[in-house]
């Protein structure tokens, strides 16, 4: 028998991937994931009786083209069918991008710290990481990224508000920052969780798209809508872009049940957002809370607040770890904790104010 084993790629010895949230450890009491950022919600009782509909036709496949929940994306945003991709979450339209200009030399932008897939993502495209250092308040360094521009760049991610740090980037710097760009240079505004920004300066990315063509937008269906568990995304950009999209999507991978309930979650969006406003009120009750605790913590406009607690990170997340609290840590840069209900939001603010005392 060979000793040999099979060849794969060389990036693969290398390769770091998704590491999904930690779940707490539950001891003898209850126990809380803030690791991962999830509504506290289940689906509106209007999406589960969607979904049980939906389930009686499961042995059928979807419906590739998702005509019926691109159509409702484009009415809702106001925006061309030919104009919307969907995809396995955001993650998944953006491994889409990133298939459709990845090859050898072409290059990808995006801030450090940010949105983790990003690096591993662009490393299976077979394109060059470009990683720009945030500003010292924790949020993207525009006319830095501005400068790593090269002719190699290909595509150039703007996490907004940015996971993990919760910070985000307003309407001029990045109107400047796009009037720098090359217009072969595609811009990502991935905007996964603008329904929970509350900066009145800060653009939504759907309005910036309608008048350059080398601007897409990145949203989903997991994190206001709640539909995590489902895995559904999508696209808005012009149409050389969004076609790209279409051409590099897995077969059937967005699911009939994703594509109904995305659809019922749309025309339910009124109701859901009532939700995000509860979420919203959390996320500055425990961000106050956290300062008065003495913590640094960045002003949030996500599900999240972000602690910058550079090589302590793993120490707090192990520490909220033992008190029943899971967080997300990501060393050496900081803490991320994910809001939820006021239950277990309440039992991260006891963790943090014990784990002050430690540390």
């Amino acid at each position: 028998m060979s000793d040999q084993t099979p060849r794969f790629r060389r990036v693969l010895d290398q390769f770091a991937g998704y590491k999904p949230g930690k779940s707490p450890s539950a001891g003898t009491g209850k126990s809380y994931k803030l690791s991962s950022n999830e509504s506290p919600y289940e689906p509106l009782p209007s999406v589960q009786a969607i979904l049980a509909d939906a389930a009686a036709y499961i042995n059928r496949y979807p419906d590739n083209t998702a005509a019926e929940l691109t159509a409702a994306i484009a009415t809702r945003f106001d925006v061309p069918p030919e104009h919307v991709a969907v995809g396995c979450g955001s993650v998944g339209v953006a491994q889409q991008l990133l298939e459709a200009v990845g090859e050898p030399g072409a290059e990808v932008v995006f801030a450090w710290r940010s949105f983790e897939a990003y690096p591993y993502l662009t490393d299976l495209a077979g394109a060059t990481q470009v990683r720009v250092p945030l500003a010292e308040d924790f949020s993207h360094d525009l006319p830095a990224m501005a400068d790593a521009i090269t002719d190699r760049t290909r595509l150039i991610f703007i996490c907004n508000p940015n996971n993990p740090t919760g910070t985000v980037v307003r309407r001029a710097e990045l109107e400047d920052f796009l009037d720098r760009v090359p217009g072969d240079c595609l811009v990502v505004l991935d905007e996964a969780y603008v329904q929970y920004i509350r900066d009145r300066d800060v653009p939504d990315g759907i309005e910036l798209y309608r008048t350059r063509p080398n601007v897409a937008v990145l949203r989903t269906f997991s994190k206001a809508y709640g539909l995590a568990g489902l895995r559904v995304g999508f696209l808005v950009g012009h149409e050389p872009v969004a076609d790209a999209v279409r051409k590099t999507m897995l077969t059937f991978t967005v699911n009939s049940l994703a594509q109904a309930a995305a659809v019922a979650s749309l025309a339910a969006e009124t109701e859901l957002l009532e939700r995000v406003e509860t979420v919203v009120k959390e996320r500055d009750r425990v961000r106050n809370e956290l300062l008065s605790q003495g913590w640094t913590v960045p002003q949030a406009e996500a599900n999240f607040v972000w602690l910058p607690l550079g090589e302590r990170a793993d120490d707090f997340a192990e520490s909220c770890h033992l008190e029943g609290v899971s967080v997300r840590p990501f060393a050496p840069d900081g803490v991320r904790v994910t809001i939820a209900d006021p239950e277990a939001n309440d039992a991260f603010l006891a963790a943090a104010a014990t784990c002050r005392h430690l540390m």
